[in-house]
């Protein structure tokens, strides 16, 4: 079976990550969190937008 150098250095990369947190998801959400504002970068926030249906009448979708 063919391994592929790339995916194997992710798997090892990712499972050292979890190990030095402990494999706390917690942890490394919090970690992630973290390094998300200490980027700088915008963050995006991809929710649905309300449709413009709903704007106009002031309900909610689940209001009907």
């Amino acid at each position: 079976m063919f391994k592929d150098e790339i995916v194997e250095d992710i798997h090892r990369i990712r499972e050292e990550y979890a190990k030095s947190f402990n494999y706390d998801l917690d942890a490394i959400f919090a970690d992630l969190q973290k390094l998300q504002t200490e980027s700088g970068r915008e963050v995006v926030n991809l929710l649905p937008k309300r449709s413009l249906t709903t704007r106009w009448s002031g309900r909610s979708k689940t209001n009907h």
